[in-house]
Order: structure tokens, then C-alpha cells, then sequence
């Protein structure tokens, strides 16, 4: 199934580019401060995730692989990557398909060490659409929940196999508590965020670890056109906080990080005037 070439064309198949004038890269030790060389990026056209990349690729990253659906937009992110200096490999990935992570993300591992492994897909849906057609809010939880969990166990064993590396799962605030503009996407992300923390209990010890980032609003072509609030952050500024959890050891990071106690207050807070909240 996997063989590299020397462009991102092709489908179904895993391609290689590489940064100009770049020799081939091996699996070395990672930098002192403990930021990763090499990157699984699970959703590998997400505006954050690509962020997150050019960020870790400018401090030590080599190798990253983007795991998403063949597309043309997937081709560009590799481009955008290897012109970076990356070693850059895509592979053929579907979150509503479960029965091939195993196989797919396993071959992914055997070409080599993955020191990070990024969950970023995942999607918004219609709130107001989905409840009228219930298939439409079945997908939406089939891919930002019931996929990560298939992609996250995969990657979770993978890592705990080789006896190193992170996994952060990109979650939201939506998940803190349902609201009723959103509580399709916001009860999918609940589930994921529940998930993650668990699966980083189950990790803990064994050399590998699960970091949960949990961004507000962000502005990104997914969420173009929606209103912004005034905690609003950008694509960047996630990959910024990723970067800083990543330098601290943290199980959950916040971003922007002041919706750390909003989101405590939230919880708290009793339904009948919870209700009342314009969110």
C-alpha cells in the first residue's frame, strides 16, 4: 500500500517530499527542551494542525506525515511543508472509517518512530440542519467522536509500543458544558474530551502521554461568516499553546487561557441560569 515518490501525486498511496536541498532524514533523539522531530498530523488539511507544523517544524520537526482524505488541499499542505525544509509524507486516512486505522496508522509507525501524533479532524455540522435530519448528526459524532476513538486507541498503543511520544487531541470548549445553538458538535467533543483524559490515565507510566487542548472560537474557513466572541483566537495562537504545553509536560492546555476559569464557572453554574446566557 505504501510506496514513496517524488511529488504528492496519486492517490491511496503514501508520498514523500522533501524540503529543498534537504538530505534524508533519520529518527534521532529529540531536542533538549523536548519538542518533537517527527509529526502524525490526523486530519492533515486542519488549519491548526498545519499551524502546529510550521511551528515545530521551524524549531527541530524532520519528518511529518498528513494523514487525510486524498484531495487536492492535502497535496498543498505537503508543498507548503516540505518548502519549510520538512521531510513530508501523506497517507490515504479516513475518520469514518474505523476498520482501517488499525492497518493504515500501524503501517505509519513501522516506517519509522512518531514523536507526536496530532487528532485534529473533525467537523462543525449544521446545528439547525442535523435536527431536522438525524443522519447529519450522526456523522458529526461518528467523526469527531466515534472516529477519534478508533484513531486514538491506534495511536495511543502505537506510542505506549515504542515507549515514547505525545498524542493531543485537539477537544473544545464546546465541550464543557451543551448550549443549545450547538450541543451536537459541543456533546461530540464532550465525549472525545472524556475519552482523551481516560486513555491519558490508561498511558500514564508507560512513556507515552495525552495532551487535551481545549480552544475556544476560532477563526478558520470552517468558522467563516459565524459571529466571533470577544475570546475569539486564531489557528496560530492554538499552535502557540500547543507548543507551550508541549515545553511544560501538560495534560490539558486552554486556549485563549483565560476560558480555564470560564470554563470552571460554566460547570458550576445552575441550569436555570445557565439557560439564561446568551452563548
Amino acid at each position: 500500500m505504501f510506496s514513496d515518490t517524488a511529488s504528492v501525486t496519486g492517490r491511496g498511496r503514501t508520498q514523500t517530499l522533501r524540503g529543498p536541498h534537504e538530505p534524508p532524514r533519520g529518527h534521532g533523539p529529540g531536542p533538549a527542551h523536548g519538542l518533537p522531530r517527527s509529526l502524525l498530523l490526523l486530519g492533515g488539511t486542519s488549519e491548526i494542525a498545519l499551524a502546529t507544523a510550521r511551528r515545530l517544524i521551524v524549531r527541530g520537526a524532520r519528518t511529518v506525515w498528513l494523514a487525510g482524505r486524498p484531495s487536492a488541499a492535502l497535496d498543498r499542505a505537503a508543498r507548503g511543508l516540505a518548502a519549510l525544509g520538512a521531510d513530508v509524507r501523506t497517507v490515504a486516512f479516513d475518520a469514518l472509517g474505523p476498520a482501517s486505522h488499525e492497518a493504515v496508522l500501524g503501517q505509519v509507525f513501522a516506517r519509522g518512530p512518531i514523536d507526536l501524533v496530532l487528532l485534529a479532524f473533525g467537523v462543525l455540522g449544521d446545528q439547525a440542519y442535523d435536527e431536522r435530519e438525524p443522519v447529519g448528526a450522526v456523522r458529526v459524532v461518528q467523526t469527531n467522536y466515534t472516529g477519534a476513538v478508533s484513531a486514538g486507541l491506534v495511536s495511543g498503543a502505537a506510542l505506549q509500543a515504542q515507549g515514547h511520544g505525545r498524542l493531543v487531541v485537539l477537544s473544545s470548549v464546546a465541550g464543557v458544558r451543551a448550549r443549545r445553538r450547538d450541543f451536537l458538535y459541543g456533546s461530540s467533543k464532550a465525549g472525545l474530551d472524556t475519552f482523551a483524559q481516560g486513555l491519558g490515565d490508561a498511558l500514564y507510566g508507560t512513556g507515552a502521554a495525552v495532551m487535551v487542548v481545549r480552544p475556544g472560537f476560532v477563526r478558520t474557513a470552517a468558522t467563516a461568516g459565524r459571529a466571533a466572541p470577544r475570546l475569539a483566537t486564531t489557528p496560530e495562537a492554538v499552535a502557540t499553546a500547543i507548543e507551550l504545553g508541549l515545553r511544560r509536560g501538560s495534560e490539558a492546555v486552554w486556549v485563549p487561557g483565560s476560558l480555564r476559569p470560564v470554563g470552571a464557572a460554566l460547570r458550576l453554574l445552575p441550569r436555570v441560569l445557565y439557560r439564561r446566557l446568551p452563548l
